[in-house]
């Protein structure tokens, strides 16, 4: 279910993709919705004012093979919930697209309820796909593409485990 965002949240989007603002929320904005999903059970999250299906992802670390909870803005399609690895623009990919690709098997929350996933890398026309449909929740990505242009950001598909 692709959430288009109304007037007032595309006007809250402009404003999160200037850099200044990028720049100070990229690594505060997952601490705080993790706060907020925890005191709620993982039912609310301060990014779903923007629009957003929020989800809580649990990956295995590459290195440490310690578990990792954040929170992410997933794009969710039937079954299927796409995350892109966009790291705010930033110059490397973020934590857990490394955890994914070594560790595919995860879980994730979202609105309360709990599953387990696997994950793959996109490619192709499914990954255009879920770019075109994570743009039409969030034009920052196009954003986050521009200044991330010296590296592709990865789309991971998570499809649940039955």
């Amino acid at each position: 279910m692709i959430r288009k965002p109304n007037a007032f949240q595309r006007c809250l989007h402009r404003f999160f993709m200037l850099r200044p603002v990028t720049v100070f929320f990229a690594g505060r904005t997952h601490r705080i919705d993790g706060m907020i999903l925890k005191l709620t059970k993982g039912k609310y999250s301060i990014s779903e004012i923007l629009g957003w299906n929020i989800v809580q992802l649990t990956t295995t670390g590459a290195k440490t093979g310690r578990l990792h909870t954040l929170p992410l803005i997933g794009v969710l399609d039937d079954e299927k919930i796409a995350l892109i690895a966009s790291s705010f623009g930033r110059r490397h990919n973020p934590g857990w697209y490394y955890n994914l690709k070594k560790n595919p098997d995860c879980s994730i929350q979202l609105s309360g309820l709990a599953g387990k996933y696997r994950a793959r890398e996109t490619a192709g026309q499914e990954r255009e796909k879920y770019w075109q449909m994570a743009v039409s929740c969030y034009a920052g990505y196009e954003t986050y593409k521009q200044r991330a242009s010296h590296r592709r950001i990865p789309v991971m598909v998570l499809e649940r485990v039955k």
